[in-house]
């Protein structure tokens, strides 16, 4: 096993088959000890969240290999917080993709002027750059086309499968009492023919969901979806 890339939030390894072994960690994103999904810096560290986030994504993950939704998801191992992943190229250095259901967040900070906090979005697609020096800016899909990263007909692809997993996601918070406001996902191309694919994680730390009004932080996220 060797060492490839560290994380924010994990740390990657190449196996010795060809796949890779994504490595939990107990750092989440966000700004002054505070938890931000939609942050690019490590704001904080909570015990236990590595493993509560790689049981939340397991369980996702294995839904939609189930309805046959491409990803990169082989298997998990919860004690040791590992996930084993099929390899992906990612489009360009890497893009986010925001499905939003509510208008809080970045969203609201940017279209505040006609937009009212908590306002309801229709699985509203945008994509950032990953790209920390430039705080992640959102690109559209001519520009995504223009510069080479994505052509139209991909993110047609892409933008279908964010709002189909999003869907799918939301329908099984549903089942808990839990809403979903907005969740970021990450996509690449895998397989010879480059197929594109969910990779990553699907977890409490890339979403923001609320229960009767009020947010659920990410291990409070694993206990209400997990626990009988």
């Amino acid at each position: 096993m060797k060492h490839i890339y560290t994380g924010k939030t994990k740390d990657v390894y190449a196996l010795a088959d060809g796949n890779y072994l994504l490595k939990f960690k107990d750092d989440v994103t966000g700004e002054d000890g505070k938890f931000d999904p939609g942050a690019n810096t490590v704001g904080l560290t909570i015990e236990g969240a590595g493993r509560a986030g790689l049981k939340v994504t397991k369980f996702f993950f294995e839904i939609l290999n189930a309805r046959d939704i491409p990803t990169h998801y082989i298997d998990a191992n919860i004690e040791d917080a590992t996930m084993t992943v099929k390899p992906a190229t990612a489009f360009g250095k890497g893009l986010e993709v925001i499905c939003r259901y509510r208008a809080v967040g970045s969203f609201l900070r940017r279209y505040g002027m006609y937009a009212e906090e908590g306002q309801q979005l229709d699985a509203f697609v945008e994509v950032t750059l990953k790209d920390d020096l430039r705080q992640d800016p959102p690109i559209s899909e001519d520009a995504l086309d223009m510069l080479g990263i994505l052509s139209k007909e991909e993110y047609k692809i892409l933008k279908a499968l964010t709002q189909k997993i999003g869907t799918i996601i939301k329908e099984e918070l549903e089942k808990k009492d839990i809403e979903l406001y907005d969740i970021k996902f990450e996509f690449g191309r895998i397989g010879a023919d480059g197929q594109i694919a969910l990779i990553d994680e699907i977890s409490g730390g890339n979403m923001r969901a609320y229960k009767n009004g009020q947010y659920i932080e990410p291990l409070e996220l694993e206990k209400l979806m997990l626990e009988a």
